[in-house]
């Protein structure tokens, strides 16, 4: 139990005004100096609350009763949105959640960056934020018997049984509801995660937005799945574009969603899209960013950022299926990408064989590792991009850019916090970090993505 005696207690019941939100959604409140985390509360609200949880630091209030609304609160137009976790933003404006990402932007780099004087533009959103999605990722389970296809409520693993998602494209709402109805038709059990058992784990769809191109993934716990003829010829039947049937197979207790081992059961390996002029393809495992439309305007945006004229080196640090490298290419003399993926890097290749580029080199291996033996090599950097994972770049890769000292570095972000912690590191090492643009790939969600560009001294 909680011995702390602070400003308020266990079930005490409060009117608070709401100043701020935490990064992931919940409103603030201060009760002489003690912060209170409330969900689904708007800065500017007067709220009356009951405390229900009390730390040392700070507690957790809900929301009793609204005494003063929010001019920037809507009604969430989701019917499951108050049970599901995928969405956090809901009952915030579009043009608020705009203004929230730009904040927390700053915010964090004022904070842990010591970065308070350096421009951050107004958040580039979408004028049709809804059904952006190209891939859902939709777990399959049990209930009473029944097989149940859904996301999992917040904080949970309960699936909710659902037939569309307001930020998914209708072509994957339509491919997971099919593929449910079938896998119901011909009997085929859920996967139960406490007992490890059960034949279907997952159901991923993925769309390509500009060519109508459309996967199926079946996710596995064994390579058996019955029936397996009948409910391909349904698949094909009822999915019209459809071009790739795939099934994965994951025997692990884990709640990674892809196994090791894939198979094509009808069809093509890939599917195809494209972002501006360049043409990818896409395989059950790629990586490919979930918002097309915004992607191109993000990768514009780092390109704008490399300032090429044609005659430089760049780098592509974490280059994926060389979605960037190939962005950069159109206007470098010579791109280098590495990635620690193997299959990435095969489709990297691939994508570059695709579009005709010959003035692009892709390794397999940790950046902090290769770059120094490229480094070595005699290849020096004019520009070097970063899109690292949610934790940031590696340590040693930060060196290694202060190693290389090359004219610009684009840093493409998808986590404030540790955007502004590698930015300290540039800045210490005789960098200086000159705009960032944070762009909304997510909308109605917390996440936010920035580019960012940082100059030599």
């Amino acid at each position: 139990m909680s011995k702390y005696e602070g400003p308020v207690t266990k079930n005490e019941v409060i009117d608070v005004t709401i100043e701020d939100l935490t990064h992931d959604g919940a409103g603030v409140a201060k009760v002489n100096g003690y912060a209170l985390f409330i969900p689904k509360a708007l800065p500017g609200e007067k709220i009356k609350a009951k405390v229900v949880k009390v730390k040392k630091g700070y507690g957790f209030a809900r929301v009793l009763e609204t005494l003063a609304e929010s001019p920037d609160r809507i009604e969430a137009p989701c019917p499951i949105y108050n049970q599901c976790g995928g969405c956090q933003l809901q009952h915030l404006s579009y043009g608020g959640q705009l203004r929230f990402k730009q904040k927390q932007v700053k915010d964090v780099l004022e904070r842990i960056g010591q970065l308070p004087n350096v421009t951050v533009h107004s958040t580039i959103g979408m004028e049709e934020p809804w059904r952006y999605r190209n891939k859902a990722q939709v777990p399959v389970g049990e209930i009473e018997g029944g097989l149940v296809a859904g996301f999992y409520q917040e904080r949970s693993h309960r699936i909710i049984d659902m037939d569309e998602c307001l930020i998914q494209h209708e072509k994957n709402d339509h491919v997971v509801t099919t593929v449910k109805n079938i896998a119901r038709k011909y009997g085929i059990r859920g996967y139960d995660e406490e007992k490890h058992r059960g034949t279907l784990r997952h159901v991923v769809a993925r769309y390509g937005k500009h060519t109508g191109d459309i996967m199926v993934v079946l996710i596995t716990k064994g390579q058996e799945l019955p029936n397996k003829k009948n409910i391909i010829e349904e698949i094909i039947k009822e999915i019209p574009n459809i071009k790739s049937i795939v099934q994965n197979i994951n025997p692990k207790r884990t709640n990674v969603i892809f196994g090791e081992k894939t198979m094509v059961l009808w069809g093509d390996e890939y599917i195809y899209d494209t972002i501006g002029d360049i043409k990818f393809a896409i395989s059950a495992r790629s990586f490919y960013q979930v918002n097309p439309e915004q992607t191109k305007v993000l990768y514009d945006k780092a390109l704008d950022y490399a300032k090429l004229t044609g005659g430089e080196t760049v780098i592509d640090a974490y280059c994926g299926i060389g979605t960037i490298s190939l962005f950069l290419a159109q206007q470098a003399k010579q791109v280098y990408g590495v990635e620690i993926v193997p299959e990435a890097i095969s489709d990297a290749k691939r994508n570059a064989k695709l579009n005709g580029f010959e003035n692009v080199t892709f390794a397999v291996g940790e950046a902090e590792n290769v770059m120094p033996w490229w480094y070595a090599q005699g290849v020096r950097p004019d520009v070097i991009v970063v899109d690292p994972p949610r934790k940031g770049c590696d340590e040693k890769l930060l060196e290694t850019i202060l190693k290389m000292q090359p004219k610009r570095v684009v840093y493409v972000s998808c986590n404030p916090a540790t955007l502004a912690r590698d930015l300290r590191v540039l800045e210490d090492g005789g960098y200086q970090t000159q705009e960032v643009q944070p762009v909304d790939m997510f909308p109605w969600t917390t996440h936010v993505e920035c580019v960012v560009l940082i100059e030599k001294k």
